[in-house]
């Protein structure tokens, strides 16, 4: 994949590290000539300091032959007025962080796949994990979190089978269970102690989720 990442913040220097862990072509755009340089000390990309709104800048960048354009820079409008230009060029993935979330639905009229404002996120999970420690979140997916919760011993619904609990916007995918590996969960599954359950849920009826399994398989005090 030929992908363009725009700005060499925290979350931008992350990504450059993982497209470079995948064999990805990297260019990395940013006004800061030293946050370029120091990029080209760890990887090997092409680093190019300048605005990501100029035309010119895109076009030094291979933008004609790139595969995704991701924007990361805390600057809504640059971000914006990027993927704009980048969809110009035709480039098939637009990808970027926005960070005021009335911006948002001028990021899709372009057709950009955003994400919401990181400092938000991060602030969200650490507040979940604060009320739900047993909760373990493997992967965020567009639209939705995929995370596990272990059974605990005096939970209300241990010995019960799967479909007598309460299911809302959320769907079991397997039961991790000593002894017996990874479980395809049927109905008829009976719940047991210490189980690890990996669920899915729709990014905007997560907390609602966890408060149901909270109440379902977490220990009365």
């Amino acid at each position: 994949m030929y992908i363009i990442i725009i700005g060499l913040g925290g979350i931008g220097k992350n990504l450059v590290a993982t497209a470079a862990e995948h064999g990805d072509s990297v260019v990395v755009i940013d006004k800061d000539e030293e946050r370029c340089n120091e990029i080209l000390e760890h990887y090997d990309v092409l680093a190019i300091t300048g605005n990501s709104t100029n035309r010119a800048i895109l076009e030094d960048a291979g933008i004609d032959r790139a595969d995704a354009v991701v924007t990361t820079t805390s600057d809504d409008a640059v971000n914006l007025m990027t993927c704009w230009l980048a969809k110009r060029f035709n480039v098939k993935s637009l990808i970027s962080i926005v960070n005021e979330i009335e911006h948002s639905e001028l990021f899709k009229e372009v057709g950009v796949i955003i994400s919401e404002n990181p400092d938000e996120l991060v602030a969200k999970r650490l507040y979940y994990w604060s009320e739900n420690p047993d909760m373990q979140q493997l992967a965020s997916i567009p639209g939705g979190t995929i995370f596990e919760i272990t059974v605990e011993k005096n939970a209300p619904f241990v010995d019960h089978e799967i479909r007598e609990l309460e299911v809302k916007d959320f769907v079991f995918i397997a039961i991790k269970r000593d002894g017996k590996g990874l479980i395809i969960p049927s109905g008829t599954i009976t719940i047991q102690p210490d189980d690890t359950i990996i669920v899915f849920t729709k990014k905007d009826s997560e907390e609602k989720c966890m408060k149901i399994l909270n109440k379902q398989l977490k220990g009365t005090k």
